[in-house]
Order: C-alpha cells, then sequence, then structure tokens
C-alpha cells in the first residue's frame, strides 16, 4: 500500500512539472500573436516524503485446514533399509510357564523276573562241630546248621552261595587255643583277612565284613598260616551271613 503511495506522489510531481511549463506557454500565446518553438522538459523535481500510513485493513477469512488436520501429514512408507550388524546378546527373560504335557511314550521292555516273600531272605549261622583244627588254605567246615533259610550254606563244602543279589553282611566268632589266621573269601579273591598271633592262651577272636554279592557267587572262611580254632560244645567257633539288602 505504501509503494502505492509514492507512485501517486510522484505521478503528481509529474503533472506538476509539466503544468508549470503549460501555463507560461499558454500566457505567452496570448500576448503574443507570434508563436515561438516549445522549449524542452524541465528536469523532474525530488520525490516527495512518504504519505502517512493508512487504516489497518479488516481481518481476513480462516484459510482451508491441509486435509482436515493442521499438522503435517506422514508421508508414504519406505523400503526396508539393509539389514543390520548383530548386536549383542540380552539378559535372560523370566522362566516361562510350563508347556502341555505331552504325549506317552512307548511302552518299555519287560525287566527281569522279580522274587517275592520268602524268595527274598537269605540268612544262616552255622557252628564248628569239631574240636580238630582245620586244614589250610582249605575252605573251614561248620557242619553244626543252627539257622540255613533256603539251604544257601552247604555244610559239605562250608560255602555259601548267593541265590538273591544284593548286600550281604558276614560275621564270625572263633573260639581259639593257638595263633589264629582267619580270611573271609570271595571266590579267588581275598576279601578280609583277621589274624590273632598270641598263643598258650584260651580266648576269641572276631571279624565280620559287609559285601555285595551277585547271584551264584560264593563266600567261605578259610585259615592260611595259622589254625588255632577249635569247636568245642562249650565254645563254639560260629560263622554267619544274612542279607541286609537285595538289589
Amino acid at each position: 500500500m505504501q509503494k502505492f503511495y509514492i507512485m501517486f506522489q510522484h505521478y503528481l510531481l509529474v503533472i506538476g512539472a509539466l503544468l508549470s511549463l503549460v501555463v507560461p506557454l499558454l500566457v505567452a500565446m496570448e500576448t503574443c500573436p507570434v508563436t515561438g518553438m516549445p522549449g524542452i522538459p524541465g528536469i523532474p523535481g525530488l520525490p516527495g516524503r512518504d504519505g502517512r500510513d493508512g487504516q489497518k485493513g479488516e481481518k481476513g477469512e480462516l484459510g482451508e485446514m491441509w486435509r482436515d488436520t493442521i499438522d503435517p501429514q506422514k508421508g508414504r512408507k519406505g523400503e526396508p533399509g539393509p539389514e543390520g550388524f548383530q548386536g549383542k546378546r540380552g539378559q535372560s527373560g523370566e522362566p516361562g510357564e510350563a508347556g502341555i504335557p505331552g504325549r506317552n511314550g512307548p511302552a518299555g521292555e519287560p525287566g527281569e523276573p522279580g522274587t517275592m516273600g520268602v524268595e527274598l531272605q537269605a540268612a544262616f549261622s552255622v557252628a564248628r562241630g569239631t574240636n580238630d583244627f582245620p586244614q589250610k588254605s582249605t575252605p573251614i567246615r561248620f557242619t553244626t546248621i543252627i539257622t540255613n533259610i533256603n539251604d544257601d550254606y552247604d555244610k559239605n563244602t562250608g560255602r555259601f552261595r548267593c541265590r538273591v543279589p544284593g548286600t550281604y553282611y558276614f560275621v564270625f566268632h572263633a573260639s581259639q587255643e593257638d595263633r589264629l589266621c582267619v580270611l573271609l573269601k570271595l571266590g579267588e579273591e581275598t576279601l578280609a583277612s583277621f589274624c590273632d598271633h598270641k598263643h598258650d592262651t584260651r580266648k576269641v577272636s572276631s571279624g565280620s565284613l559287609a559285601v555285595y554279592l551277585s547271584r551264584n557267587q560264593e563266600v567261605w572262611l578259610e585259615t592260611k598260616d595259622y589254625t588255632g580254632m577249635r569247636g568245642k560244645p562249650n565254645g563254639y567257633s560260629i560263622f554267619s551271613g544274612f542279607l541286609l539288602h537285595p538289589h
């Protein structure tokens, strides 16, 4: 608007300058019958001062909203970028809930035939039925039977044969009048050796051991270098064994 006023002022200045040239010519034509040549137009005057500011205009109408929103609209989704490097392993999460129980598996193979009742019992207790010393390096025979469940102890051989696999406990008490060494044998293996080297005194020696036996293994007592075991009615030498736990 201000630019329009400036142009209007320039227009008035130009009109004023032209009138200042034309009016003297008109006066001269009325006073002098002879007319001369028109003069050269004068130089335009300097621009005038700016006019006063105009009044404030009325408020314009509200423009249309951009797609029913004032905020800018998002552009279309771009194509995925290249795959980035693998990040560090994160912390382990909390344990999840238990899954649904699976289906039952196929039936297993049949187990070995079991034993019941008295078949799982095994125990014996036998006494030395003679006062003679036993022979060296041979099983000591205990011929007086006190207890012998299922006849697992054979008094003819002096050996106990395992019928029920498991852990057994064996113990002996020997009345002696001379030096004595007793070996607890399992097949060809010597499990323990119990020796008393004192002599010329009457006393009792004893020893015990827990042993795991498989089916048909045999256990017995035998002497080695010293055989001073007696078997008097008033001083028996006794060998016992029993099943602690079947396997």
